[in-house]
C-alpha cells in the first residue's frame, strides 16, 4: 500500500519577474544620447522647470534665518529622549515652534496622543487646480539607547521646512498656491505610528508626502524592506520527563524543529528576504518536558508581494513543526501593524537630489551601496497610499551604524547640524518644486500609478 501526501507549493514568480524588469531597465539607458548639460543638473536628464531660482534663492535664505530656533530643537529633543506613543515634550517643543512662526497646530490628532497636524493654505488655492504637499517628522527614541536613529535630525528637518515654506508662499509675491500639511508622526521605531495614523484619514487628503532619515551617506533612494512580527506558540503536554515521557507531547521540540527549519528555508529564500527568530520561552525544569514554548520573530522582503509569499512560508513551518511533534500551534501576527517597503518617487527623488546640490552634497543614487543592508520605516506604508520619499541624509561617518551608542553621540554632533539645516532646506525645496510645477506634478502622479497606484495597506496580508 502506498501513501502519498502532496505538499509541494509552486515558488512565487514575483521577485523574479522584478529582477528581469529591472535588468531591462537598465539595458535601456545603455546608449542613450540624454542632453549633457540637463543631465548635469538633473540625475535622469528629465527636465522640469520646478520654482523660479529666486524663489529657491529666498527659502534657502529662510531656512538660514531660522537656524537658530531649529538647532535648539535638534538637541532638545535629542536631551529628553522618548520612546514611542509616550514623546509628550518632543511634541510640545515641536509644536510651540510651529506656533512661534505662524501655525496653529494640534497635538492628539489621527488617533494618536503624540501625534501633531499643521497646515497653511493660500489663499487663492483651488483643489482641482493645486497640490497638498505633507511633510513628515519623526521624534520618538529608541528603548534603552536614546536617539541611536536620528529623529530628532528628522524632526528638525522637517519642523524647519515646514516653517520656510510657510514663510515662503505667505510673503513672496510669485509664491505658487498650494497647500502645506505638517505632520508630526509619532512610534516609527517598531510600532508603525504612521499606520494608525493613516487608517485615522491622515494621509487622505494629501497629494504627496515627504521625509528624510539620517544617515552615514547622503543617498538618494535606498531599499527600505517591508516587516512584520510573528509570536508564536506551541502547546503540549507536561509529563515526568524520565518517569513517563511517552505521557508527554513535547512544545520545545516544535520550537526547535520551526527554529532549524527557519535555517533550512535561508537558502531558498530571495536574496533580500530577513527572518530573525528567538525562542523565548521553552520550559521551566529540565526534569518536566514543556507544555509551552514561544519563539519571536521578524519577517522582512524588498515588496510587498514578496513579503506576503515569505509570510506564507513560515505559516506552512509552523503549522509542520506542530504537525510532526502533535502540538498545538498559535500565530499572532503583528500586533502593531506591519509595514510595507519604501516606494521611492523618482521624480521627487530627483528634486531632493537638486536641492541638495545647492547646499554641497551630492546624494548617492539608488543602487550605489549595498541593498544587503536595509531596515524598515513605517514609511513605506505611506508610499503606498501617496507618492513620497525616504532619502536618506549623512550626519556621521560612514561606519557609523545607526541604533549604536556612536550614532547617538552623531545625532548632535556638527554634522547632525549642517544636516538638519540642509534637510530642512532640501525638503522645503523639494515641496516647493512639487507645488510650483504641474508637469512635474503630473509626473509624480504618472510615476505612482504606473507602479501600481495606491493600495490597501490595511487589509494587504489579510486577503
Amino acid at each position: 500500500m502506498t501513501s502519498q501526501y502532496d505538499y509541494f507549493r509552486e515558488p512565487s514568480e514575483f521577485y523574479l519577474r522584478q529582477m528581469q524588469d529591472e535588468a531591462a531597465a537598465r539595458l535601456a539607458m545603455i546608449g542613450t544620447d540624454a542632453d549633457k548639460t540637463a543631465a548635469a543638473k538633473q540625475p535622469s536628464g528629465r527636465s522640469y522647470s520646478g520654482a523660479s531660482e529666486s524663489l529657491q534663492r529666498d527659502l534657502e535664505q529662510i531656512v538660514e534665518s531660522h537656524s537658530g530656533e531649529l538647532l535648539s530643537l535638534l538637541h532638545s529633543i535629542h536631551d529628553e529622549p522618548e520612546i514611542a506613543f509616550q514623546e509628550r515634550r518632543s511634541a510640545a517643543k515641536i509644536a510651540d515652534l510651529l506656533a512661534g512662526n505662524g501655525f496653529t497646530p494640534k497635538i492628539g490628532v489621527h488617533s494618536l496622543d503624540t501625534a501633531i497636524r499643521a497646515e497653511y493654505t493660500t489663499a487663492n488655492f483651488d483643489p482641482a487646480k493645486h497640490r497638498t504637499i505633507g511633510i513628515l517628522a519623526e521624534y520618538d527614541a529608541l528603548i534603552g539607547l536614546g536617539h541611536g536613529c536620528g529623529h530628532n535630525v528628522i524632526a528638525t528637518a522637517g519642523t524647519g521646512a515646514a516653517i520656510a515654506l510657510r514663510q515662503l508662499l505667505a510673503t513672496a509675491k510669485d509664491a505658487p498656491e498650494g497647500r502645506l500639511v505638517f505632520l508630526g508622526t509619532p512610534a516609527e521605531e517598531g510600532r508603525s505610528g504612521k499606520e494608525y495614523m493613516a487608517r485615522a484619514g491622515a494621509f487622505d487628503d494629501l497629494d504627496a508626502a515627504i521625509m528624510l532619515h539620517p544617515s552615514g551617506n547622503d543617498v538618494a533612494s535606498q531599499v527600505w524592506l517591508g516587516r512584520r512580527l510573528l509570536s508564536v506558540t506551541f502547546t503540549g503536554r507536561s509529563a515526568h520527563a524520565s518517569a513517563q515521557p511517552y505521557q508527554g507531547r513535547n512544545a520545545l521540540d516544535a520550537a526547535s524543529l520551526a527554529y532549524q527549519a527557519i535555517g533550512l528555508m535561508r537558502q531558498q529564500m530571495i536574496p533580500v528576504d530577513r527572518v530573525h527568530a528567538v525562542i523565548v520561552e521553552g520550559g521551566k525544569r529540565a526534569s518536566i518536558i514543556p507544555d509551552e514554548a514561544r519563539l519571536d520573530l521578524y519577517a522582512r522582503s524588498e515588496f510587498p508581494e514578496t513579503l506576503l509569499d515569505l509570510s506564507e512560508r513560515l505559516e506552512h513551518i509552523f503549522r509542520g513543526a506542530a504537525m510532526m511533534t502533535e502540538t498545538t500551534v498559535t500565530l499572532n501576527w503583528d500586533d502593531d501593524p506591519p509595514s510595507l517597503p519604501v516606494r521611492a518617487n523618482s521624480v521627487l527623488t530627483e528634486r531632493w537630489v537638486l536641492g541638495e546640490r545647492r547646499r554641497g552634497r551630492n546624494p548617492l543614487p539608488a543602487g550605489t551601496l549595498p541593498d544587503t543592508q536595509p531596515a524598515s520605516t513605517d514609511f513605506g506604508n505611506v508610499s503606498y497610499r501617496v507618492p513620497g520619499i525616504h532619502p536618506m541624509l549623512k550626519v556621521a561617518p560612514a561606519d557609523v551604524a545607526l541604533h549604536t551608542e556612536a550614532f547617538v553621540q552623531a545625532a548632535e554632533s556638527p554634522l547632525a547640524e549642517a544636516g538638519g539645516i540642509d534637510g530642512a532646506y532640501g525638503l522645503a525645496a523639494t515641496a516647493l518644486d512639487f507645488l510650483a510645477d504641474d508637469e512635474l506634478a503630473a509626473a509624480v502622479k504618472a510615476e505612482f500609478e504606473a507602479a501600481g497606484g495606491r493600495v490597501d495597506v490595511e487589509n494587504f496580508f489579510t486577503k
